[in-house]
């Protein structure tokens, strides 16, 4: 019995730490109110060096699996599968949504008066698209406001390591000497973490608990257990899927990503945490150092379920029937392809939440009233969306390796 014990303790240990830290940062805040506050630094200083060390992560990690790829053809196949498991993975969240706001509308019974806002300016969808992809100057690339351009210019630059041959097998050599450098920094911050996010937790709660309580409890009351009902029926599927019994006991790993991404409300910040969690799991280096970089940036089923939310929850506040084959299918384009434009960084939903606005033509004053909701629920979001790379890194992985995957991998790399 011991010896079980002891094991999951190994397995949970981490997990165990960081949830058992929030839970005491969480007291601290309801009992000192805004004194705990003071704690914030602490707390500051675990979230700064996360987001100091990842963008250069993201650009070493993927660019080093794809210039030390001997078979390109392999990273076709990635690119492929990455791509449609991102959507299909989007569109079974789309239902999950769907079917709760049917059943209960976020709406109902909601009286909020409508707050001023400054007139929302047209979307461009061209020129969004040219901001979503590229910057003007090079130093706006090393920033993580700016993750996808970095992401493309990542892929491109492997590639073009890979292709000039032996001369790039140097640089490859290098780039993959630096992301164990980075990984390893990542280690020993880590250490620092249950203090950091403890002393987090006491500050937030300290400062916003009551607000956390007000008008928008009915969204909340719909998307938070939303995001656990998501997490633990369609994920076991998903685990299942990519690799048979193995892959739903390799959900224990997904733990501590889910737990730091509610921390950090950030898939980016929470990055590191994935890509130790997938290397436990079995998951080739070169899958996941492509799949977790990107899908931090544009796998978002978090962002899907958030969006129809809101959809929802401003049909209902502007007495407009949710309804209609043309309604539905906007919003699930709204909510799978508006996750590839959000920035992996707390508050990044705000182009979705213009997007909707001015889609739907709803008035100026609808965009704070989503923007808070938005605010409310990103902790789940991000942890839907941050373990939700995980899931597809291991669902991209079966379908380039094969069936068995999960046994001929563990503890190889």
């Amino acid at each position: 019995m011991s010896e079980k014990k002891q094991s999951i303790w190994e397995a949970y240990k981490f997990s165990i730490l960081l949830i058992g830290a929030i839970l005491i940062g969480s007291l601290i805040g309801i009992h000192f109110g805004e004194a705990a506050v003071k704690l914030k630094p602490l707390g500051d200083l675990f979230i700064n060096g996360m987001f100091m060390i990842v963008v250069p992560l993201v650009f070493i990690t993927i660019s080093s699996s794809i210039a030390g790829m001997n078979d390109m053809n392999r990273l076709g196949k990635i690119m492929k599968n990455l791509f449609l498991i991102f959507v299909g993975t989007g569109v079974v969240a789309f239902f999950y949504v769907f079917v709760v706001v049917k059943i209960f509308p976020p709406a109902a019974g909601v009286a909020l008066e409508m707050p001023a806002a400054e007139a929302l300016k047209p979307f461009q969808t061209g020129d969004q698209i040219v901001k979503a992809i590229t910057v003007t100057d090079f130093p706006e690339l090393i920033s993580r406001k700016n993750m996808l351009p970095l992401i493309i210019f990542s892929i491109v630059f492997g590639i073009c390591v890979n292709m000039i041959g032996e001369k790039g097998r140097a640089i490859a050599q290098g780039l993959e000497a630096l992301s164990e450098v980075f990984l390893k920094m990542i280690g020993l911050l880590m250490y620092y973490a249950p203090i950091g996010l403890g002393a987090y937790f006491a500050a937030l709660v300290g400062e916003h608990g009551k607000e956390l309580l007000g008008s928008y409890a009915r969204a909340i009351a719909v998307y938070y257990p939303l995001c656990l009902v998501y997490m633990f029926t369609a994920f076991p599927v998903y685990g299942y899927i990519a690799a048979g019994k193995e892959g739903i006991r390799a959900l224990k790993h997904v733990i501590s990503p889910a737990i730091t991404a509610v921390a950090t409300q950030s898939s980016i910040a929470t990055l590191p945490v994935n890509l130790e969690a997938c290397k436990k799991i079995g998951v080739p280096k070169d899958i996941r150092e492509i799949v977790l970089p990107i899908g931090a940036t544009a796998h978002m089923d978090g962002t899907v379920l958030s969006t129809i939310l809101k959809i929802s929850f401003l049909f209902g506040i502007f007495q407009i029937p949710f309804e209609g084959i043309g309604t539905y299918l906007s919003a699930l384009a709204l909510s799978v392809v508006g996750g590839v434009v959000m920035s992996g960084v707390p508050g990044g939903g705000l182009i979705g939440e213009m997007l909707i606005v001015t889609m739907y033509g709803f008035p100026a004053e609808a965009f704070p009233i989503i923007a808070t909701i938005g605010y409310l629920v990103d902790p789940f979001a991000t942890m839907i969306n941050a373990s939700g790379d995980t899931m597809a890194s291991m669902l991209v992985t079966r379908a380039v390796e094969g069936k068995d995957w999960i046994k001929r991998n563990l503890g190889n790399d």
